[in-house]
């Protein structure tokens, strides 16, 4: 908690504001607009749970006409009107404001930033320290010693020295400055072309804005030519840009005492809202505290007879389908031991099976083996329905103990990433509160945190009974709530019964097959690597001029814009010159070399430090090899992830990256294959956009970017030099990506006219891809989402944003996802096919890795012609396009030779 302010002063209008352009445009289930509204008031709760201040009010601005107006009558006539949707949530936040209990302030004839001005001046004078939170920056005129500003959304406060080292005045001088430079929002005239480090300039040099008024003869230029014939208007300017101090209120600083909050208010705001966060911030009334207590204390049971257990395994024969779930002592799951199981076959009703909790005074448990033994009929029975949460852990811990699990009908966590790949996290913590509005019991309530977190054997009875069939009972409730509304949706309903829950068990295989790397290769390369690093790092210090560390964003800015005076390009939210990777690309590409080496000591340690120190020390212990988590429900598109380690970013045209490469190595007698799909998403992009061009140039087999090179140029195939096949390619997946002419002229290194060029050239001879780019805006601003092939929805919540940078980011999206999640769709379903038969035939083989659109086997020398064979049929008749689906298959003794 911070504190040390008597007073806290909100401008409500500037927080309606943000939160409507800064977050996304949501609604609840009715259709009523709400994320400004729920945007504002959790900046509220956070305000408030920061200061805690005893003197508080929410100020707004009035509706209707205020003396600015009657000073100037075309005060903001250049504002839009206010969009409806944010109309439409102003009166609501007030209500919630007052049942909140604070004291809202919104007076007729002015504005709210006068009612802030006359409150703050006031409670100076009686002694107060005011805090202002605003994203205005006019109110910094206010700004003393007893005065301080903060920042809505950054939190940065501005006391007098850090006004002045803002904008380049006290504070006093702030209304002088805004006076020369006006406001375009507020269409208020300032000075023409005088931007705000000019009218700095100016009061420093002649001390306030009478003083350069005086002396305007002496700045000389145009822009000195603009001052001289604005001077007639810069008293009215400044007159509209002061804050007023002096209105006569019927209330002081000391009326603005928070009151009790409404809470029965408040709980049906919140419930209409749909705002969950904030339902769950609300004491219990009665009414509450009884649905807590009967939701908080169902039927759980603690199994510890053989007794116990057989009551509850025929429940679980009886049951139609019952949710499953195991407690470990890791997350990693090949080293997690099972320390219990549990069950729920109704919600409300759940029991947890312990069988390792070894703490001192640990009360006697069924024999693990003999547990698991008499379960395995149940879940090794694929007629036997089962529900969890991330089941594929599961999975794979209980295969190291011999148990199969089969039967996986469910995943509650895949149901809500198919509903809705954005809208939420998909553990069972956040699924619960979203879904069901209840509060699970948190690992971290029973086990601690940090290096004292205990593991869960640790855990005693009473506490990890409680928790262990609380996770199986809401499994079980979740699924009841999610299922129906995917089984409403006929497309969502088939991706996740064909692809993503047939995929869960191909995984839990391919992970625990794992991959076998060669620990003194990367041993080799992590000192070569070290040699590079550190002669880079001498280098740097040479051309800086002194040592520094490379690691340091203050050291290297200093550097840069200090002492070697290179340009900025960017400044932090703080106004700081900014040394972001991006930042220090565009100067590397500009031809400074100090920024290249930088950039190139980064990308060298993070390769050190993630890969080739790092991998080694991944082996495990059993199995010799390397063993990734790949996770199903986190890309938005669909895609793979993985981690630990991260299998997916190895790059593959860097030297180094295809070093690393060729230390993942098959068994001896082995070889590794690599099968990957050719420009699958230009090949979707054909399918979709039902281009003739395009679709002929896949159709004959032709190189498809030298194709586009000749479509574009008019020339022959055969006449396309290697640059500009280059440039072809960087349209071809530019496009894809949403790439701008402006980005094209950055990677092909030309200027914005030729790159629009190429790209005007390009939609011309392929007319059939701008259509589908326009079909597929005009469908996403419509549903507000967009689909694959297979069904896969993205839903698109910036689509008709306000800010247009939202909104072009929420298009690229658009035209992106159907094809990338469409070629996500195709790899799994190739997957779950190659999977399938080395399930059934038991071929000499196994599926070891998979990396975006390709998948990597390890196969027995004698086998590899029969295997790539299979491998290419299934991955090519995965999907049914327009076009031919080609795999191009590598083999050999490392995957940088496969690949």
């Amino acid at each position: 908690m911070t504190q040390g302010y008597d007073l806290v002063l909100v401008d409500g209008s500037s927080y309606l504001f943000r939160a409507y352009h800064a977050l996304p445009k949501l609604s609840n289930s009715h259709g009523e607009p709400t994320g400004a509204l729920v945007g504002v008031l959790n900046m509220l709760r956070k305000l408030i749970d920061d200061y805690q201040p005893e003197r508080i009010a929410v100020v707004f601005d009035a509706p209707g006409r205020t003396f600015r107006d009657d000073l100037f009558p075309d005060y903001k006539a250049t504002r839009p009107p206010l969009p409806e949707d944010l109309r439409a949530q102003i009166e609501p936040l007030h209500e919630v404001v007052r049942a909140m209990g604070l004291p809202l302030l919104a007076v007729p004839g002015v504005e709210a930033d006068d009612v802030i001005g006359t409150l703050a001046t006031q409670a100076a004078a009686a002694g107060l320290r005011t805090l202002i939170s605003t994203g205005d920056k006019d109110l910094a005129q206010l700004v003393d010693e007893r005065i301080t500003l903060v920042n809505t959304m950054s939190g940065a406060q501005l006391d007098p020295e850090a006004v002045r080292a803002k904008f380049g005045v006290p504070p006093e001088r702030i209304v002088d400055l805004l006076a020369l430079t006006g406001d375009n929002v507020d269409n208020i005239p300032g000075v023409p072309n005088c931007g705000p480090k000019t009218a700095a300039k100016w009061l420093q040099a002649y001390g306030d804005l009478d003083g350069v008024m005086a002396r305007a003869d002496e700045v000389k230029g145009k822009v000195g030519d603009n001052l001289r014939a604005a001077l007639d208007r810069l008293p009215l300017t400044r007159d509209l840009t002061r804050v007023r101090r002096d209105l006569s209120l019927d209330l002081s600083p000391d009326d603005l005492r928070p009151a009790q909050p409404d809470l029965k208010a408040l709980r049906d705001w919140y419930r209409r809202l749909e705002a969950r966060r904030l339902l769950a911030t609300l004491p219990d009334d009665g009414e509450l505290a009884h649905a807590t207590a009967v939701s908080a204390a169902p039927g759980y049971e603690l199994i510890l007879t053989e007794a116990a257990f057989e009551a509850w395994y025929t429940r679980l024969e009886q049951a139609p389908l019952f949710a499953f779930d195991t407690e470990t002592t890791a997350l990693d799951y090949m080293r997690a031991e099972l320390v219990g199981v549990s069950f729920a076959v109704e919600p409300g009703r759940a029991a947890y099976v312990p069988l390792a909790h070894d703490y001192p005074g640990a009360p006697d448990q069924l024999d693990r083996n003999w547990v698991l033994d008499r379960l395995r009929p149940l879940l090794e029975d694929p007629d036997r329905p089962k529900v969890g949460q991330n089941l594929k852990y599961d999975m794979s811990v209980l295969a190291r103990y011999g148990v199969a699990l089969r039967g996986l009908a469910h995943d509650t966590m895949l149901e809500s990433y198919v509903l809705d790949s954005t809208a939420t996290r998909h553990d069972m913590d956040s699924l619960a509160k979203k879904y069901l509005d209840r509060d699970t019991i948190r690992f971290e309530t029973i086990a601690g945190k940090g290096a004292k977190q205990l593991t869960f054997n640790q855990i005693p009875l009473e506490q990890a009974g409680d928790y262990a069939a609380e996770d199986a009972e809401v499994t079980l409730s979740l699924h009841r709530a999610l299922w129906p509304r995917i089984e409403a949706l006929p497309g969502l309903s088939g991706l996740y019964r064909e692809i993503e829950m047939p995929l869960v068990p191909v995984l839990s295989r391919m992970e625990r097959a794992g991959v076998r790397i060669d620990r003194e290769l990367l041993a080799a390369q992590s000192q070569a690597l070290a040699e590079r690093i550190q002669a880079l790092e001498g280098q740097a210090h040479a051309v800086a001029g002194r040592p520094f560390n490379l690691g340091s964003p203050k050291q290297i800015g200093a550097i840069f814009f200090d002492e070697l005076g290179l340009p900025v390009v960017a400044k932090t939210p703080t106004g700081v010159p900014s040394t972001s990777e991006g930042v220090l690309e565009q100067l590397a590409n500009d031809g400074h070399e100090l920024p290249r080496l930088i950039l190139e000591h980064r990308r060298l340690a993070k390769l050190r430090s993630t890969y080739t120190d790092k991998l080694p020390q991944m082996v495990n212990a059993h199995t010799g090899r390397v063993h990734t988590s790949y996770h199903q429900a986190v890309a938005a598109t669909g895609r793979l992830s993985s981690s630990d380690p991260n299998l997916q970013n190895i790059p593959i045209r860097s030297d180094e990256g295809r070093a690393i490469r060729r230390a993942f190595v098959p068994e001896p007698g082995r070889r590794l294959l690599a099968a990957d799909y050719s420009q699958i998403e230009l090949r979707i992009m054909a399918h979709l956009s039902g281009d003739e061009r395009l679709l002929a140039a896949f159709a004959a087999g032709q190189d498809i970017h030298r194709a586009t090179a000749a479509e574009i140029l008019g020339l022959a195939p055969e006449q396309v030099t290697g640059e500009q096949r280059r440039s072809a390619k960087a349209i071809n997946f530019g496009l894809i990506y949403g790439m701008s002419a402006f980005g094209l002229a950055r990677q092909l290194g030309i200027d914005r006219g030729a790159a629009q060029e190429y790209v005007d050239r390009y939609f011309a001879r392929y007319p059939g891809v701008r259509a589908y780019m326009e079909r597929t805006r005009a469908q996403a601003r419509r549903d507000k989402y967009v689909e694959t092939l297979f069904g896969r929805r993205l839903y698109l919540t910036d689509i008709d944003h306000s800010n247009q940078g939202r909104r072009a980011g929420a298009e690229r999206t658009a035209i992106n996802a159907p094809l990338q999640g469409t070629a996500a769709d195709v790899i799994k379903r190739a997957m779950i096919v190659v999977d399938g038969w080395i399930e059934r035939d038991a071929p000499p083989l196994r599926l070891i890795m998979q990396v975006h659109d390709e998948l990597v086997f390890e196969v027995a020398e004698g086998f590899v012609a029969e295997a790539s064979t299979r491998i290419r049929e299934a991955m090519q008749q995965a999907a049914d396009l327009a076009v031919p689906l080609l795999v191009d298959i590598g083999v050999g003794a490392n995957w940088d030779e496969a690949h």
